[in-house]
Formats: structure tokens, C-alpha cells, sequence
């Protein structure tokens, strides 16, 4: 890890450090320029405000934003693939997309003053994980319409580092290249990070020699219990860092090596809502509800009121003074209900790692068998617990937790080291193979 010595803040810029009122003056000029920015350009937001029966005009102060309607996934699937573009086509320089498995993708565009912006922010993300100029970063996210791989490429560029573009796969090269370039910095899914644990076990080479010191891990929720486990096995600083492909990227806000309680939020140029998400109402900071954003400073494509389904809580700046969200653990999509019982994957994610012989892949599978739903929780054991009768009494243990501590019922399977699917990006922790309605 990091020697204590270095955690204290390096080239801090002002706004990190500004008054609540200096934020707050910042973000009400900014948001009535998007407002008026979207409304002005975008016939979408021209169409949703006016049935809402507001207008730019109608924004005075913070509070009333929350006149204005919120947009969703489904307002970009809508509006494929350039309608929510708000400059003409040629001042374009990028286009970003999502996989679009679950439909059609979601399409993002960049001018070059936002390229220049995203680039800044997760410069300033990796600044806050402990990151310096002249360190190598190793990049395992995805490069492409992914915004995962060029963002931090980017940012990483723009403090001064140098960049290992690795992109994700290959695992055993991935390890031999951090064993050879020797970074201090990994940009990888959390997942995927474990991956990589596994190779370099696999290998017999010790991953707490490597000379990685920094983990900035994001593109999906993953908990305090994995942090680490991370940590303890590379002898490394995990943090967070957030964001998503329909507000910039990653870079959205990061954790601050210093405190690791929670990410930061570059406020600056993003504007918070927690809402209740079945009513839709504003929390106040402290309650937990689902995220929604509002951006202050895109030209390309500023999305106003935009729900995440990432479910989290605001809370008061600490190493920062904007403010923090809470770790995201789950969203709201990713719910499921089984036999009437809210679970994520999260908390079974934290459960298993209570268990000293079972390690961290897993996946859950939801079947149904007449009018019941059935869990299986899919997990592997460590390589030195691979005995059947240990495999079996650590299913038992993982069944019990988890019917006492959540309240559902299911069947664990405890597999040989390896077992479980392995996934170069972002994990896919639940197959359900319920019929659909």
C-alpha cells in the first residue's frame, strides 16, 4: 500500500476545497445554462418540458430543479441513435455506446470541450486514488464504444502517467505484463481484478510482490468485503471510482485514498438528486433512494435529471468538500424478488466471503418450478479446500447464512477452483431462467 506520508492531498484544485456556498453559486449558474442548453437544442427536452409546463426560465435556485421531468434508458433507446445530440453533427468528435444486449444501445456524443472535461475529471479520479504523474497505469477495462478503457486511457494521460492500454482478457498476458512493466496503478472491474488474482496464483507468483500500489476498480457494485480481500492479497489501496456511459463515463466521482468512505462527487460539472424511486419525490442527504444526475457543463449531449437506478445515499464531503455517495451496492433493476423476498447480489456476495473456504466468483441462477421460484447460488472453493467433504459443509454454511440473514431459501453448489464463469469486463452475477410474463 501507499506510505501513509503520501496520502496528504497533492494539487488539489480550488473547487475541491471551495465552501459549500462557492459549489452551490457554481452549480445554479451552470444548471441554468444546461437547462437552456437542452431545451434550446434538444427537441426531446423542448417536448418534455413543455408537457411538463416548464420552462429554462422556471429554474431560479437548486430546489427547482425537481420541476423538471426526469429521463430514463428508455428516453435513449428512444431517441436512437443521435436525437438527443445538441450540436450539429460535425462538432461531434466521439460517439460511445453501450452493448446493447437488452436492447438497442444507449448513444453518447462528445464534443471536444467535453472530451477535454471527461479527460480532466478522471485525472482528478485517479489523482484522488493516490495516482501521480509519472506512474504507470495498466488498463484492463474494455477499449471501444465502451467507455471504460478510453476514458481512463485519457485521464490517466492528462495527469502525466503512463499508460499500459492493455484493454481485458488475456489473462496470463495481463499477468505477465504487470509482472514485467511493473505498474503502480491497475483501472480494472473489481471482478475481473480477482481474475487476475487467480492467474497470479496460478503462475506461483506472489501477487503481494507485484508492484502494484493502487486499485481503481468501477463498472460494478462490489463491496467493502471484496475491497479487501483485494487488498490483503496484492498488499494494495482499492478504491472506487464511478460513473456511467449516458452522464460522461467513469470519472463521475471517485474515492479519496485518504478516507475510502465513500465516493466523492465532481459537483462541479454533475448535479445530484437522491429520489425516492417509486414516487419520485427528493430525498434530503442521508437517505438512501436511487441517483439521478443532471449535467452541468456537456455540450454534446447534457442529460437533464437522468435516473441511474444505482441505489446509494448522499453524504457530507470529507477529504473533499463536495459531497460523497455512499458505495453502490445495488441498483434497482437488479433486485430480485424471489418467493416474495427482495435480494441483490451484493449481499450474497458479502456472506461468501465470510467464508474463509470459499472465494469470491459466484453466480446466481433463478429457475421456476410451477408457482415457486428457486435460487441456486453457484460458488467455487479455494484451491487448498478443494476436499468433497469441505466443498460440502462450506454449501451448508453458505445456505444457512443466508437463509437466517436474508430470508430466502436456496441451493448452493459448491464447485472445483475454476468453476464459475470468468468474465474479462463487468461480471454477470444473476442467469434467470424464469419464464417471463
Amino acid at each position: 500500500m501507499l506510505d501513509k506520508s503520501s496520502y496528504a492531498p497533492y494539487g488539489l484544485e480550488p473547487i475541491e476545497t471551495a465552501s459549500r456556498d462557492e459549489i452551490a453559486a457554481l452549480q445554479t449558474e451552470r444548471l441554468a445554462w444546461s437547462l437552456k442548453h437542452a431545451y434550446d437544442n434538444v427537441a426531446y427536452y423542448r417536448t418534455k418540458f413543455d408537457a411538463a409546463g416548464v420552462k429554462p426560465q422556471d429554474f431560479k435556485r437548486l430546489e427547482d430543479l425537481a420541476k423538471f421531468p426526469f429521463m430514463a434508458k428508455a428516453d435513449f433507446r428512444a431517441n436512437y441513435p443521435f436525437g438527443l445530440f445538441a450540436v450539429p453533427q460535425e462538432q461531434i468528435v466521439r460517439i460511445h455506446a453501450s452493448s446493447g444486449t437488452t436492447g438497442k444501445p444507449t448513444v453518447v456524443g462528445y464534443t471536444q470541450k467535453d472530451i477535454d472535461t471527461w479527460s480532466h475529471l478522471v485525472a482528478r479520479s485517479i489523482r484522488a486514488a493516490g495516482g501521480r504523474p509519472g506512474m504507470k497505469v495498466h488498463i484492463s477495462y474494455g477499449y471501444g464504444l465502451f467507455t471504460g478503457g478510453l476514458g481512463a486511457h485519457y485521464g490517466a494521460e492528462k495527469l502525466g502517467c503512463t499508460v499500459i492500454p492493455v484493454s481485458g482478457g488475456m489473462t496470463d498476458r495481463q499477468v505477465q505484463l504487470i509482472t514485467d512493466f511493473k505498474p503502480e496503478i491497475i483501472m480494472v472491474t473489481p471482478s475481473y481484478m480477482l481474475a487476475i488474482l487467480d492467474e497470479f496464483k496460478a503462475k506461483g507468483i506472489d501477487p503481494r510482490e507485484s508492484s502494484l500500489q493502487i486499485g481503481i476498480f468501477g463498472a460494478e457494485p462490489w463491496t467493502n468485503a471484496m475491497r479487501g480481500e483485494i487488498e490483503q492479497a496484492f498488499d494494495m489501496d482499492a478504491v472506487d471510482i464511478y460513473g456511467l456511459s449516458e452522464v460522461m463515463g467513469p470519472g463521475v466521482a471517485n474515492e479519496c485514498v485518504e478516507t475510502k468512505d465513500g465516493l466523492h462527487l465532481w459537483e462541479d460539472h454533475f448535479y445530484p438528486e437522491v429520489i425516492d424511486p417509486v414516487t419520485g419525490r427528493v430525498l434530503p442527504d442521508g437517505e438512501q433512494g436511487e441517483l439521478v444526475f443532471t449535467s452541468l457543463t456537456k455540450e454534446g449531449m447534457p442529460v437533464i435529471r437522468y435516473r441511474t437506478r444505482d441505489l446509494t445515499r448522499l453524504l457530507p464531503g470529507t477529504a473533499r468538500s463536495m459531497r460523497r455517495m455512499e458505495k453502490i451496492t445495488g441498483r434497482s433493476d437488479d433486485m430480485m424478488i424471489v418467493r416474495g423476498v427482495n435480494v441483490f447480489p451484493t449481499q450474497i456476495e458479502e456472506i461468501l466471503l465470510e467464508i474463509d473456504t470459499l472465494a469470491a466468483h459466484y453466480q446466481i441462477v433463478l429457475t421456476r418450478e410451477g408457482r415457486l421460484d428457486e435460487m441456486e447460488i453457484c460458488v467455487e472453493c479455494r484451491p487448498e479446500h478443494a476436499h468433497e467433504d469441505i466443498r460440502n459443509a462450506a454449501g451448508a454454511k453458505l445456505t444457512q447464512i443466508v437463509k437466517d440473514r436474508i430470508g430466502v431459501s436456496a441451493r448452493a453448489v459448491v464447485k472445483e477452483p475454476g468453476g464459475v464463469e470468468r468474465s474479462g469486463g463487468k461480471a454477470r452475477r444473476v442467469i434467470d431462467n424464469r419464464p417471463k410474463a
